[in-house]
C-alpha cells in the first residue's frame, strides 16, 4: 500500500569521487520501490554532513580517489549514488511484510544500516554511502531503521539530529559516561561536538569544551562548565590526570596531550580526525595509565532509540545554523567546510 507518489523524482546524484562538480541535479530519477521489509520515505529535509563530503572526496580511502576502499565499509562506491545520511521525512509506502499503519508516520532514519545475512551481521552500510540516501525527493530504507518520532520540531530541525547526535550518543555510550565524570570534548562547536556537549550534560557529566573564543558563549549555554581555546596547552590549563573521559573529533598534533590529561583508568573515544589522522602514541602512557580506547563507528543497538527518546522529551535541542535548498548543495557544502557556525547546515527538500 502507498500514498499517491510519482514515478520520477528530483534529486542530486554523485557521479564519482572528486569536488562539488561531481554533484548533479536531476529531475528524472526513478522513485524507488520498497522491498518486502522496506519503506519509502518522502524526504522533508536532509542535513549536510562530514560523512557525505568525505565519501565524495574519497577521504576514507587510504589509497586515494582511485582506490576501491573509499567508503565507510572499505568497499567500492557504486556510481551514480544519491548521498544524504541525515534524513527526516514521512513514510508514504511500505513493503509486503510491513504494517500499512506505518504509512503517514514522520520518521528519522538511523544512519548506520546493519542487517543480518541469515547467519551473522554483515559489515555495516551507511545511509547515502553504500546505499542511496536522502538527497532526493524520495528514498527507501529497511523499516527497522525508520524510527517514528512524535514532537513539535520541524523537519529541518529534526534533520539536524540523526548522524551527529547518534555519533555523539554512541561515543558517550561506549565510554560509559555518567554523572560522576568530567568529560573533555574536542571540536565542540561542530555538529558532533555540540551534540556531545548536550548529551553529556544530559547524563549529568561535567563538560569541558574545546572551541574558538567566538563560539565559547554558545557552548556554555548548551551545558559546558568551561571552554578552552583550540590553541591552549591542555596540560597547563587543566593539569595532568584530571579528566575522566575524552570525546575526540579532532586528533592532530595536540593528540598526545589528550592522554596526558586523562586520569588513571580514563576512557578515550574517537569518531573523527579533522585535525589530522596520523598521531604519535607513547604506548607507555596507554598501559601505565590503564587507559581504554574506543574507536566509534557502528552504533550500539540502543543508541538511536535513546536519541529519539531524548528528542521527544526535549532533553536536547536542535542547532540549525543555516538552511539551503537542495539545488544549492554545493554552496551548502562549501559553507560547511568554512566552519564559521555552530551546529548543523540543513538542506530543505519540501
Amino acid at each position: 500500500m502507498k500514498l499517491s507518489i510519482p514515478e520520477k523524482m528530483y534529486g542530486v546524484v554523485l557521479n564519482g569521487h572528486g569536488g562539488p562538480e561531481m554533484l548533479e541535479w536531476r529531475d528524472d530519477l526513478p522513485v524507488p520501490a520498497p522491498g518486502e521489509k522496506e519503506v519509502i520515505v518522502r524526504v522533508g529535509a536532509a542535513g549536510v554532513n562530514n560523512t557525505d563530503i568525505n565519501t565524495r572526496t574519497a577521504w576514507y580511502s587510504k589509497g586515494g580517489a582511485q582506490a576501491d576502499d573509499a567508503s565507510w565499509s572499505g568497499r567500492p562506491i557504486t556510481f551514480p549514488r544519491i548521498q544524504g545520511i541525515d534524513v527526516c521525512g514521512e513514510i508514504v509506502a511500505v513493503g509486503a511484510a510491513i504494517d500499512t499503519a506505518r504509512i503517514g508516520e514522520r520518521i528519522l532514519i538511523e544512519p548506520c544500516i546493519l542487517e543480518s545475512n541469515g547467519t551473522a551481521l554483515e559489515l555495516p552500510w551507511f545511509f547515502g554511502s553504500e546505499c542511496d540516501g536522502g538527497f532526493a525527493q524520495y528514498t527507501k530504507v529497511a523499516a527497522r531503521h525508520a524510527y517514528a518520532i512524535d514532537c513539535d520540531l520541524t523537519d529541518i530541525e529534526l534533520a539536524s539530529f540523526p548522524c551527529s547526535y547518534s555519533t555523539a550518543e554512541n561515543m558517550l555510550t561506549r565510554a560509559n559516561v555518567g554523572p560522576d565524570d568530567t568529560v573533555l570534548i574536542t571540536g565542540a562547536s561542530g555538529g558532533v561536538g555540540s551534540a556531545s556537549v548536550q548529551l553529556a550534560q544530559a547524563r549529568g557529566a561535567k563538560v569541558i569544551a574545546v572551541t574558538s573564543a567566538t563560539k565559547a558563549e554558545t557552548l556554555l549555554e548548551l551545558g559546558a562548565i568551561k571552554t578552552l581555546d583550540r590553541g591552549d596547552d591542555l596540560v597547563a590549563v587543566l593539569g595532568a590526570n584530571n579528566v575522566d573521559v575524552v570525546i575526540d573529533l579532532v586528533a592532530g598534533p595536540q593528540w598526545p596531550s589528550l592522554l596526558d590529561v586523562l586520569r588513571s583508568g580514563g576512557r578515550y573515544a574517537v569518531a573523527g580526525a579533522i585535525g589530522g589522522a596520523l598521531v604519535e602514541l607513547d604506548v607507555r602512557t596507554l598501559y601505565l595509565k590503564d587507559l581504554s580506547f574506543f574507536g566509534c563507528t557502528v552504533l550500539e543497538p540502543q543508541v538511536f532509540s535513546n536519541l529519539i527518546r531524548r528528542i521527544e522529551s526535549k532533553e536536547i535541542r536542535p542547532l540549525v545554523a543555516e538552511v539551503y535548498p537542495l539545488r544549492e548543495i554545493a554552496a551548502a557544502q562549501h559553507a560547511f567546510g568554512e566552519k564559521g557556525y555552530i551546529g548543523k547546515i540543513v538542506l530543505d527538500l519540501a
